[in-house]
């Protein structure tokens, strides 16, 4: 048996790299050293991983000598920069970002659902989905296979901590300011009012309401994270042509992004055929009883590894087509944890080789 490869987690002291390290200590140890490797302003502080206290490097191309796997887990800039010097210097990146997602010669890898790809590397980097898309495919994925997928229609209600730990605190200061007011929402602008100007990186209060925006404007009045859904569904289903809609929303939930899902699919579809399906999906937890008020929500589903899945139903008017919602945490699954397990398939790929 061979050395165990080397990993560099890159944005180790943000929140994902945080989580990161968390998954890290508690996953199946496949790695020989870990670097943990931040901006300039983060080195020399340390980090608990794997039980050991390791120090955090600052970012250079030196960082990655001897590395077989890099993990990205900073800003798209971050990623377009330095992804390819990792490369350079013999380590495959596996990037949680967006540079790459939609670059032809990049996978885009849900290890439940494509793992295959992660061979499919001509510029040495593998791209991890959007979390809102990874909380979604990883349910629609199992159906798909069943069914055969033709369409989607989504609406997210995506989770502050999707903006980074400033959203996270913008919508607590926001909360500490309105709590005890019970006239608040009742009245056009008191809201507002009481929330000031401190919106932090929303475009309206998040505290007792929800904003139907969520990333960056593009043409048609389309929102990035909207593009996303429909582009990257398409890229890990393998289905150029699947058509996709969605509306994005944030929601002032802390942590865990949830779609509402309406799949259109080739064929008839039977509730209790998809819940089998799901029941059975890696990845996938069933939490579907509207009776006993069961559902798939955040706060349960916050600090999981799995999509939640629930009430689902067959569609009034259409007996091609399903309904149903899907929630999970937007910091493991969503990101660190599909980083990671990508990671852990090319780990088993170098150790084999050795």
């Amino acid at each position: 048996m061979g050395t165990l490869p080397t990993l560099a987690v890159v944005g180790a002291t943000g929140a994902v790299g945080t989580v990161m390290c968390d998954l890290l200590s508690a996953r199946k140890n496949v790695w020989g050293e870990i670097r943990l490797i931040a901006s300039a302003r983060s080195a020399g502080q340390t980090r608990m991983c794997r039980g050991e206290e390791l120090t955090v490097q600052a970012l250079s191309a030196e960082a990655f000598d001897g590395v077989d796997v890099a993990m990205f887990d900073v800003p798209d800039e971050v990623s377009a920069q330095w992804a390819p010097v990792a490369v350079s210097r013999g380590a495959v990146a596996v990037d949680n970002s967006a540079a790459f997602r939609a670059d032809r010669d990049v996978p885009l890898v849900v290890p439940e659902i494509n793992p295959e790809q992660v061979r499919n590397r001509p510029k040495g980097i593998i791209a991890n989905a959007n979390c809102t898309t990874l909380t979604m495919i990883i349910a629609v994925a199992p159906l798909h296979r069943e069914y055969g997928l033709r369409e989607l229609v989504l609406s997210s209600y995506q989770a502050v901590s999707g903006t980074g730990q400033v959203g996270v605190d913008t919508l607590h200061d926001q909360l500490s300011k309105i709590a005890g007011d019970r006239v608040l929402g009742s009245r056009p602008g008191n809201v507002r009012q009481a929330v000031g100007d401190d919106l932090g990186p929303f475009p309206a209060p998040m505290a007792l309401n929800v904003v139907p925006w969520a990333g960056s404007l593009r043409d048609g009045g389309w929102s990035s994270e909207e593009l996303k859904l429909r582009n990257e569904s398409r890229k890990i289903l393998g289905l150029p042509d699947l058509k996709v809609s969605a509306t994005c929303v944030r929601v002032p939930v802390v942590t865990g992004h949830s779609v509402a899902v309406h799949a259109v699919f080739g064929t008839e579809v039977d509730a209790e055929g998809a819940r089998e399906a799901l029941r059975n999906a890696p990845g996938v937890i069933l939490v579907d009883d509207p009776a006993a008020g069961e559902f798939p929500m955040p706060i349960d589903a916050v600090g999981t590894d799995p999509s939640w899945v629930g009430r689902i139903r067959r569609s009034i008017d259409d007996p091609r087509a399903l309904d149903l919602f899907v929630t999970g945490d937007n910091l493991r699954k969503g990101a660190a944890l599909n980083t990671a397990q990508i990671a852990e398939l090319l780990a088993a790929e170098f150790l084999a080789a050795r």
